[in-house]
């Protein structure tokens, strides 16, 4: 397989056929100005009625009567579709959604593991949120290293049931990309215009010091989440990916 940099044009063809399984992670309450409010982005795979977003995405704490939803972007639209179920696996930082409504277009997920430093890839989703609109956009991203992301250690006192799973789980590698994000792009496809494949999920984006806005100073470092743990988590669903 061949991810070489060749290739502007095949960014055409890939953005229009990746776009219809992009959508939008967010929150819904009935009485609340606006009801709607975007967390992140997510993308159709398996069967097409689950989506795989990040799980800090999806675990945020919820008003009474506000749920979390599925949005899927038709003409400039929101088309709202319903959260059936949830599997988090926060130590990787990715969840699968069940949602209702008819099955959507699902992306293939490529062997993460063959992916080589060097690769040209894209990203797309909503980066911003609502603030461009419910329009999902690709930003390129240049594949610059694959490095290890470290559980932090942590004192006696802070240990917890969530802490220690962290820990058993252990260390694992991240894909750093020459990339710009922002907060809303959390969940999006990282995949080839080669194959349209989706190799990783965006999961954070670098920030040069403490307390920045990457939406104001992007730092151009982003990790994503390889695809082997999204394939990982679909089988213990039962499901292919």
């Amino acid at each position: 397989m061949l991810f070489g940099t060749s290739a502007g044009a095949g960014y055409v063809e890939a953005i229009a056929a990746v776009k219809p399984s992009v959508v939008a992670i967010g929150t819904y309450a009935p009485n609340r100005s606006p009801r709607l409010q975007m967390a992140g982005t997510g993308f159709a795979v398996a069967d097409g009625r689950h989506v795989v977003t990040n799980a800090h995405v999806v675990g945020i704490k919820l008003a009474p009567g506000e749920r979390v939803v599925v949005i899927r972007a038709r003409s400039g639209e929101g088309e709202v579709r319903q959260v059936l179920a949830s599997v988090p696996r926060a130590e990787r930082d990715i969840a699968l959604l069940e949602v209702g409504g008819p099955a959507l277009p699902a992306l293939a997920l490529g062997d993460s593991e063959t992916l080589p430093e060097g690769s040209d890839l894209a990203i797309t989703g909503f980066p911003l949120g609502l603030i461009l609109g419910l329009h999902p956009v690709t930003h390129r991203a240049f594949l610059a290293g694959v490095v290890p992301f470290s559980v932090p250690a942590v004192r006696g006192a802070q240990l917890t049931a969530k802490s220690i799973k962290a820990r058993k789980n252990g260390n694992f590698s991240v894909f750093q990309l020459d990339a710009t994000a922002f907060p809303g792009n959390s969940g999006s496809p990282l995949y080839s215009p080669a194959d349209r494949k989706v190799y990783g999920i965006i999961s954070m984006v670098f920030r040069g010091r403490a307390g920045s806005n990457p939406t104001e100073q992007p730092s151009g470092i982003t990790f994503a989440v390889p695809a082997r743990h999204i394939i990982e988590l679909l089988r213990d669903q039962g499901l292919t990916p």
